[in-house]
């Protein structure tokens, strides 16, 4: 049997999200019967034809055409709704997406967008040049973490990483999923997503961590912002495509969201003058919340633990399907 090809195409203008020299001795040293080779972009056509497995940030479907060999595609991304799902799965060959490794920054990221609002923060630094004090507005919009509530929807993995940070600050905490667990040892209301509605009726905090896929589309829509507790902070770490911006905001036009945090936002870049870079209470953050300095180390070393199970012929890990729901 002639050696498995392993192709890696791993560009970034950011070193944390580049395949280093340190990475590949490790892949090498740890797998010496295989045959690990590097492409840049522009050569992924031709070198893809005698690979087994591909490691990348992207794919394009017309790639697969003469990907004969190819059985599997790995993305160091969490997400998988910029990769071709359906057009691998046709071809034979599995997609898997990486978890585990995401959720600190993220968590990092959600807790500080949090804590500007909580704390008046933002508003300190978009006043303090031309207003001599503004202590008696800070008075009015604070609010206190501690006996909050924070509603997680979409509450995965990264959700519980984030429901163990807010619990350190004396948060309560709804985790919103399709399946819940029926039982675990982390202090979390768990609630189904048919009853989001009333999760969210309680919720100081909502964090929106869904996935993209066809049942997310505009989930967060003039209903369920409706339906959120007045005066309640929104925030977006998900993915764009399940807010219904012109209904976030409408509910911020009304007063009835206190503020919105949004990571994602659609179109990307949002226009200068777009209603969301210009609104007052609005925070745009530019798809950061994963900057993380261990990234492609911990990328790596995810991607090494599912390569041995390929080659044991074990199931992958993080394997994407067409079908994927709210978890």
């Amino acid at each position: 049997m002639s050696r498995p090809v392993v192709l890696i195409n791993l560009q970034s203008p950011h070193s944390f999200w580049r395949l280093s020299t340190e990475n590949e001795r490790f892949l090498r040293a740890t797998f010496p019967d295989v045959e690990f080779r590097t492409a840049t972009e522009k050569d992924v056509p031709q070198q893809v034809a005698e690979a087994h497995v591909y490691f990348g940030w992207r794919f394009e479907p017309s790639w697969l055409v003469d990907a004969v060999h190819l059985k599997w595609i790995a993305s160091p991304a969490a997400g998988t709704d910029h990769l071709p799902v359906a057009e691998a799965q046709s071809a034979g060959a599995a997609l898997t997406r990486s978890y585990g490794f995401h959720g600190r920054p993220m968590v990092e990221h959600a807790m500080g967008m949090v804590l500007g609002f909580s704390r008046g923060l933002f508003t300190s630094q978009r006043v303090q040049r031309n207003r001599s004090w503004w202590k008696d507005d800070l008075a009015e919009e604070f609010f206190d973490l501690a006996g909050s509530t924070m509603t997680i929807v979409g509450c995965g993995s990264v959700g519980v990483h984030l429901a163990r940070v807010a619990r350190a600050f004396g948060m309560d905490v709804i985790g919103v999923r399709r399946t819940p667990p029926a039982a675990s040892g982390e202090r979390i209301t768990w609630i189904h997503t048919s009853a989001v509605h009333q999760a969210v009726a309680v919720a100081d905090v909502v964090v929106d961590l869904l996935p993209a896929t066809r049942a997310t589309a505009g989930f967060f829509d003039r209903d369920l912002f409706t339906a959120c507790k007045p005066g309640a902070l929104f925030l977006n770490l998900g993915r764009a495509t399940t807010v219904d911006q012109t209904a976030l905001l409408a509910a911020l036009d009304s007063g009835h969201l206190r503020g919105a945090a949004l990571d994602v936002f659609d179109p990307k870049p949002l226009p200068t003058r777009h209603a969301l870079r210009l609104h007052p209470r609005v925070l745009l953050t530019p798809k950061s919340s994963t900057l993380c300095r261990t990234y492609m180390d911990e990328a790596v070393a995810f991607f090494a633990d599912n390569l041995r199970r390929y080659l044991a012929g074990q199931p992958l890990d993080g394997l994407a399907h067409m079908t994927a729901l709210p978890s």
